[in-house]
């Protein structure tokens, strides 16, 4: 039976190697689940490839289990993603709201090796449009965001003369999600990590050149300097600043005596 859907299924153009890889993975995939959608995604397929770039593979199936599967295949790390379509469109909702739309992407941008339901194209149709929709913050999220992200930097300013091996790690966790904060509130999403400083250099010069300033800095002290003038750039703010989040139903929690 397997023999019989391999047959069915279609081969993006790969180098012999990932070519190899991703025959034998789908062979695993037929062997492991019952899937009507197997769809090759991630930078390799893109073009976009390197050395140690892995092979994503999302497995779309009508079983109600979600299963994440890392395993070699000729030596190429695949990453496998296995999940029902209501998992599916559960997370593209959720990724939308905190605006990384990780889903969407590996599905809209991914190539169908296999399909035997339209459920299939249905999936990546609305994929496509949860990809073109920019997520928008209110703008008391956006406060909460800005306050949390000025905080950090207002820790590592502290200990700077103090410890710079914590100042270091707490301006390069602000500094990041300054950038994060930037391109969400700019582009609508924030992109994977390694895409992080190539966008925020599209979206902003000047935001750009501080980055690479920063992380380029010899001293803490001029990293410190770099990450104030990000901040002042991107989140409009260095430190404690005046901030009320209103009331909001907390949670009840109700006391169980243990057996």
């Amino acid at each position: 039976m397997s023999s019989d859907r391999i047959a069915q299924c279609r081969w993006p153009p790969l180098s012999a190697t990932v070519d190899a890889a991703l025959r034998e993975a789908t062979r695993f995939v037929f062997a492991e689940v019952d899937p009507v959608g197997i769809i090759a995604t991630g930078s390799i397929i893109r073009g976009q490839g390197h050395g140690s770039s892995d092979l994503d593979i999302y497995v779309i199936h009508e079983a109600p289990f979600r299963r994440r599967v890392q395993q070699f295949f000729r030596d190429v790390p695949a990453e496998i993603f296995i999940n029902p379509p209501h998992a599916v469109r559960g997370y593209f909702v959720e990724e939308h709201r905190d605006g990384r739309p990780i889903t969407a992407h590996m599905l809209a941008t991914g190539f169908v090796v296999y399909s035997s339901a339209a459920i299939v194209e249905e999936l990546r149709a609305e994929a496509r449009e949860w990809w073109e929709r920019p997520t928008l913050l209110s703008e008391a999220d956006a406060t909460r965001e800005r306050y949390g992200i000025a905080t950090r930097l207002e820790d590592g300013a502290d200990v700077t003369h103090a410890d710079s091996r914590t100042a270091t790690m707490l301006l390069n966790q602000a500094v990041a999600s300054m950038l994060e904060f930037f391109c969400l509130t700019k582009a609508g999403r924030v992109p994977r990590s390694k895409e992080l400083l190539a966008l925020t250099e599209a979206l902003d010069s000047e935001v750009g050149r501080l980055a690479t300033a920063f992380f380029s800095a010899a001293t803490t002290t001029e990293r410190l300097q770099a990450a104030e003038a990000l901040a002042d750039r991107t989140i409009g703010a260095r430190g404690f600043f005046p901030w009320d989040s209103g009331p909001d139903s907390a949670p009840v929690l109700v006391a169980t005596s243990r057996p």
